[in-house]
């Protein structure tokens, strides 16, 4: 389930979908819902959020083994396509951060116009390649907008990062206390309707249009070997030899 909560001039979406609001089709589903109506409200912004320990543990691999060449099919468009919405909806969109933000999680955060990580034991990072799995559609654009130099590293090595480092590598803008995460992501978001609407809305779109440029370009050329590597089955194999080595077996596969 993903909770829509209006905050005066700012919408708030809570992502509270199983454990650790995993992503698969139903929550990309909900997800592009929310945006939707948030879209069709006279909300200003938007700050998107998680529940308890994790914003978002990522895609559901356990579902990919699973679901096989036709879940595949279904899952990775449409992750393309709520990524991307995501990435250039037209309000501020501000995320806090509440824990976890792995792999797809993270690339949900980093859609973002601005970040806000709370403090603790929460993690953040993009270890697809530790999976055995490339970046699919947009998301390696997203991550170069972000990150810039540091793409490199945060690709090739996987690595998930405490908030004071995500901070210092600029996965995060700031970083806030658990109790008070909320109501900071909510002054930003704040902060940024003030902003003539027209006007944002022209700046952000200036900002992102070489995203938008490199993506079809890679779309073009990547996309088949992407899906294609999505369903190899050396790559599953890697896929759950990861899953069992890092969270255990599961008697979903």
């Amino acid at each position: 389930m993903i909770h829509l909560e209006d905050r005066g001039q700012v919408a708030v979406l809570q992502l509270d979908h199983g454990k650790v609001s995993a992503i698969d089709i139903e929550l990309l589903g909900l997800l592009m819902d929310r945006l939707d109506a948030v879209d069709a409200s006279p909300a200003r912004a938007l700050v998107l959020t998680g529940t308890g320990s994790s914003f978002s543990a990522g895609v559901d691999l356990w579902r990919i083994l699973k679901g096989g060449d036709a879940y595949l099919q279904e899952f990775l468009p449409a992750f393309r396509r709520t990524v991307a919405r995501l990435f250039n909806f037209d309000r501020p969109v501000v995320a806090a951060v509440n824990g976890h933000a792995i792999a797809g999680g993270c690339l949900l955060a980093l859609c973002c116009d601005y970040r806000v990580m709370a403090r603790g034991d929460g993690r953040i990072g993009l270890p697809l390649l530790r999976v055995g799995v490339p970046f699919p559609g947009i998301s390696i654009e997203i991550l170069r907008f972000v990150a810039g130099p540091r793409a490199h590293q945060l690709t090739y090595f996987g690595e998930t990062y405490p908030p004071e480092q995500a901070r210092q590598l600029g996965l995060v803008d700031e970083l806030a206390d658990p109790e008070v995460l909320l109501a900071r992501a909510l002054e930003v978001a704040g902060q940024l309707a003030a902003i003539p609407a027209k006007t944002f809305r022209l700046s952000k779109r200036q900002l992102r249009q070489p995203v938008l440029a490199r993506t079809g370009q890679q779309e073009r050329e990547n996309e088949d070997a992407v899906t294609e590597l999505w369903n190899d089955p050396e790559v599953h194999a890697f896929i759950r030899a990861y899953m069992e080595r890092t969270i255990g077996k599961s008697d979903r596969t």
